[in-house]
């Protein structure tokens, strides 16, 4: 529990910062968080899915961290440089301002792409500050030794498995194990810190203050020509732009995988065990991220999503479904899940868990959402190859022959299989969305086989998916639970948003899910899920209700629900997986999925309001 840091020049320090109290910067293949009090907890060298080097987030003892800030009382602020992923920590004190320029510069030669470098400029605004940098790695999620030597210099950080360099423009002590530096600076001084991992074709090399100023422009100049890009022109520009950089930030360039989120087992409950490694590429999520980047215009993002998934897809004979739910950022299909016992968790919220068993789960309505994807492509991207169409005739039929399995659905619970009501309406999203494509094309399909199950399904959940003793839409068949998910109704076309039907499900989710514009995915104690504890209102199922209230013409209260989501976000627009009883920010941080339901909320409401 929360106690004090004592590190050189930390004491006084909470152990463990909110999650909100954090920025995220990144280069297309990692990314770290830094906080408010300038100290980089959580990074991943080289990928994102790469055992931590700086780990502190999740364990303040074991975990390791980079820390850089005044060594005297100051006040924070924190902000992105405008239009772009460059973080900017400023501390204020009696005697100075100064400020903390973090970035990770974006390359696309392969050699320094290698490099990983990360790069705090420290610059002196007014008076003069004196500064203090600690740097404690801890490789492999803590667990691995490592020793510290001087090359040209420069402290080399050396485990069995990763080699890290510090290059500097002040001077360092160190004990073997770390490093530290008091260093004073006067007003317009700058000092530079560089992180690389260096070994095989990378070298040692310095980043002297110049270099460090140029690379700061060129990184600058990247996001901004990618966000130039954007055709959102709407009411929340501001807050729509921040989410596509984070979405932008969670691609892994070399294979165009979206990541759910930079981190593992930050809690949906403090102290709990709803605690999941989110560092992989969910069909689902990443597939709605391409929904989102196309309505803004981002098209090369979608392609190179297009092209990930469909070299993922099986063609078995013996049944098998032809997608797994989740893949690591490369493709690779095993994802063994393990618990990290040396590691007390966020908060002490344990276990600490890597990779993700959930990989084994059947989860039917990651179908409709990628094939959903994949007709938008279509239509506001490029027109699909043919090998594309048979990829889509070939999931369609396997659809077809599957779609009234149980399943563990949308929230991967592990209670075990149900007949969930949103897998069976993504599965009618899935065959509907092909069947548009062949027509609109003109391209050959078995249209009387999709067309039928088409109906049947729904008809299936006319008849079984509703509750005449709730008027309302339910999680499963024949049950009784309100679910959050059912919102995809209307905002999927299967019915219309001012269907009575409809209109009576959105008033009980309004009455029994809804706090404040926030929302409650289910109630776990009327439809047990197989774990322990509590959670907090789903931000993805907020901003999912905003687009329901907007299509059902009661645009007074979707704005106003809209508006107030956009409080809890934290101070740089930046949203967890879910928000606690007191407004904090819980779960892995920041979520795709959360930022990409933001955009399409925006979008609509904004087009709506006219």
């Amino acid at each position: 529990m929360p106690g004090i840091a004592r590190g050189p020049g930390g004491a006084g320090t909470p152990r463990y910062l909110p999650v909100s109290e954090h920025g995220l910067i990144g280069d297309l293949r990692s990314a770290a968080l830094v906080g408010t009090n300038g100290t980089i907890d959580w990074y991943c060298c080289t990928r994102f899915d790469a055992p931590s080097v700086f780990a502190s987030l999740l364990d303040a003892e074991k975990g390791g961290s980079f820390e850089l800030a005044p060594d005297v009382p100051t006040r924070t602020k924190q902000f992105y440089f405008p239009d772009t992923n460059v973080l900017i920590t400023r501390f204020i004190a009696d005697d100075g301002v100064g400020e903390i320029q973090d970035f990770m510069p974006i390359t696309d030669d392969s050699r320094e792409a290698d490099r990983h470098r990360l790069i705090r400029r420290v610059v002196c605004v007014r008076g003069s500050l004196p500064f203090r940098a600690y740097v404690a790695p801890r490789f492999d999620y803590g667990a691995q030794p490592h020793t510290v030597r001087t090359e040209h210099g420069c402290p080399v950080f050396e485990s069995p498995s990763l080699t890290l360099a510090l290059t500097s423009s002040v001077a360092f002590e160190t004990d073997g194990r770390d490093v530290w530096s008091l260093f004073k600076l006067h007003e317009g001084e700058t000092a530079v810190f560089a992180l690389d991992r260096i070994g095989g074709d990378v070298e040692p090399r310095a980043c002297p203050r110049s270099e460090a100023a140029d690379l700061f422009e060129a990184t600058v100049r990247y996001w901004r020509q990618w966000l130039s890009q954007s055709r959102y022109r709407g009411r929340w520009r501001e807050m729509v732009h921040r989410s596509a950089l984070t979405l932008k930030l969670l691609t892994y360039a070399p294979t165009g995988a979206i990541v759910a989120a930079p981190t593992t087992s930050l809690p949906e409950q403090i102290g709990g065990e709803r605690n999941w490694d989110y560092r992989y590429v969910w069909i689902r999520d990443a597939a709605f991220c391409v929904y989102a980047l196309l309505r803004l215009g981002f098209t090369d993002e979608a392609r190179s999503f297009m092209q990930f998934l469909t070299e993922r897809i099986r063609r078995a004979d013996d049944g098998t479904a032809p997608l797994q739910i989740l893949y690591g950022i490369d493709g690779r299909c095993e994802l063994p899940e393990r618990e990290l016992p040396h590691l007390e968790g966020y908060l002490g919220s344990a276990p600490v868990r890597v990779g993700n068993q959930a990989v084994d789960q059947l989860q039917l309505d990651i179908y409709g959402a990628l094939i959903d994807s994949i007709y938008l492509y279509d239509k506001w991207g490029e027109p699909i190859s043919s090998a594309h169409w048979d990829t889509v005739c070939h999931l369609v039929d396997w659809v077809c022959g599957n779609w009234d399995q149980p399943d563990e659905g949308i929230w991967e619970t592990r209670g075990g299989r149900k007949n969930f009501l949103y897998s069976r309406l993504m599965c009618w999203v899935a065959i509907e969305r092909a069947i548009r494509v062949a027509r609109r094309r003109g391209l050959p399909a078995d249209l009387l086989r999709w067309s039928r199950t088409r109906d049947t399904i729904y008809f299936r959940i006319m008849q079984r998916g509703w509750s005449n003793e709730r008027n309302a839409f339910v999680q499963h068949e024949d049950g009784s639970v309100l679910d959050a998910s059912v919102l995809m109704m209307p905002l999927a076309k299967f019915i219309s948003p001012t269907d009575p039907k409809w209109l009576s499900t959105l008033d009980a989710l309004g009455e029994e899910l809804v706090s404040d514009s926030l929302v409650y995915r289910y109630d776990p104690q009327a439809s047990p899920d197989g774990l322990q504890g509590e959670e907090g209102t789903f931000s993805i199922c907020s901003f999912w209700y905003v687009e329901a209230l907007t299509r059902a013409g009661r645009l007074d209260d979707a704005r106003l629900a809209f508006e107030k989501m956009l409080t809890y976000a934290n101070h740089l627009g930046l949203y967890a997986e879910e928000i606690g009883r007191t407004g904090e920010q819980n779960g892995n941080f920041p979520q795709a999925f959360t930022h990409l339901a933001l955009i399409s909320a925006a979008f609509n409401l904004d087009r709506a309001l006219g």
